[in-house]
């Protein structure tokens, strides 16, 4: 139960690390477009993330897959990019959009489970029984995610239902800021692959 307490800890604390500040801009980005009234379809959403990086996050910590480490650094700010353009885009939300948000992120959760498992590996070294550590930390990961979930929901609902910014304008403001940002990453990281 010790350990649990210590992968949980450190699942939540490495998603919301302002360090590794990466996967918060995705969460961001994927649920920037949504209200607090939405909450239904944001659950779906992020489940869809949760299903995908969950699988990644396991065959990759069991060694059943293995990946690129410095491809997966530079594609995670490829699926930051790529969220935000969908949302600058995408100016009607129809049902169809939504699905595909829904794909998006499952996909896109595939790529950022395997660098969480890049992490979760660095800390395991070379222990053999990490079914529980392994647990506890996407548990920790998922606290950490809902963390930054509600605060971009409540912060979308001080812009638009109390501030009165129009909603389109909110998400092109949001997806726009995190594009650049991403972009930047993006070019970064680039230089840095490595192909063995």
């Amino acid at each position: 139960m010790q350990d649990f307490g210590l992968y949980f800890q450190l699942g939540w604390q490495h998603i919301c690390d302002w360090q590794g500040y990466d996967h918060i801009l995705f969460v961001t980005v994927l649920c920037g477009t949504y209200l607090l009234a939405d909450w239904r379809k944001v659950l779906v959403l992020v489940t869809a993330f949760t299903i995908g990086h969950s699988i990644t996050l396991a065959l990759s910590v069991l060694k059943v897959v293995r990946a690129n480490t410095s491809l997966i650094e530079f594609l995670i700010p490829v699926t930051i990019v790529l969220t935000s353009m969908v949302n600058i885009f995408n100016k009607e939300r129809s049902a169809k959009t939504v699905r595909f948000s829904y794909f998006l992120a499952l996909i896109f959760g595939l790529i950022h489970g395997l660098g969480f498992s890049n992490y979760l590996k660095s800390l395991l070294g070379t222990s053999t029984n990490i079914t529980a550590e392994l647990f506890a930390f996407n548990v920790g990961l998922e606290f950490g995610q809902v963390l930054i979930v509600l605060t971009v929901l409540i912060l979308a609902h001080v812009v638009i239902k109390l501030l009165k910014t129009p909603r389109r304008d909110w998400v092109l403001f949001l997806s726009s800021a995190i594009f650049g940002v991403a972009f930047i990453m993006c070019i970064e990281r680039f230089v840095l692959i490595k192909f063995r």
